[in-house]
């Protein structure tokens, strides 16, 4: 296994509200050096995504818009873990929130990254099950849109266009080997 790398310096070179960009001088045990630059968290407590199970056979979609695509998109609900918060009451937190469910049982299955290569952020996927109605206030500009799907359905849910997130789709493969 290679050596890790070392970093001499790191200087923020762009921030916005939701990105924050740093540049990254690093040289590698063979002598290699780059600048690198990547998008750091903004805040340190991570994110959570949840697969709602309204059944052993029917998970919750969202459907939302999507800013980065400008369109909807259908796929699970997520969001940041507020300072102080573990990351299962994050994840019932924004299920009730986005989904208007609470889960009397939840499970971490696994942290999945995106992009590695220059984001940091990586989010935890929880299995929401023994679903009750709770609805609180969210941060949405528009309700959502709940959306019953049947979980060994994920390849006719991928045809339909309208589920291309990575993180939603890894998420729903995982959730279908823990539940079998």
């Amino acid at each position: 296994m290679a050596k890790h790398p070392k970093i001499y310096s790191r200087k923020t070179i762009a921030k916005s509200r939701l990105f924050h960009i740093e540049s990254m001088d690093i040289t590698f045990s063979n002598g290699e050096s780059r600048v690198y630059e990547r998008l750091t968290r903004t805040q340190p407590s991570g994110a959570v995504l949840i697969v709602p199970m309204l059944d052993k056979k029917t998970v919750l979609l969202i459907r939302e818009y999507s800013a980065g695509v400008d369109r909807y998109e259908l796929g699970l609900p997520k969001g940041k873990i507020d300072a102080g918060e573990n990351l299962l009451n994050a994840a019932n937190r924004e299920l009730k929130e986005e989904v208007g469910y609470g889960a009397k049982q939840l499970h971490h299955v696994t942290s999945l990254t995106l992009a590695p290569a220059y984001m940091e952020h990586s989010i935890d996927i929880v299995i929401a099950q023994d679903l009750y109605e709770e609805k609180l206030e969210g941060d949405e500009p528009e309700e959502l849109d709940v959306i019953p799907w049947k979980i060994n359905d994920i390849q006719r849910l991928m045809a339909t266009g309208e589920c291309t997130e990575a993180r939603s789709i890894a998420a729903l493969y995982l959730a279908k080997d823990y539940l079998s």
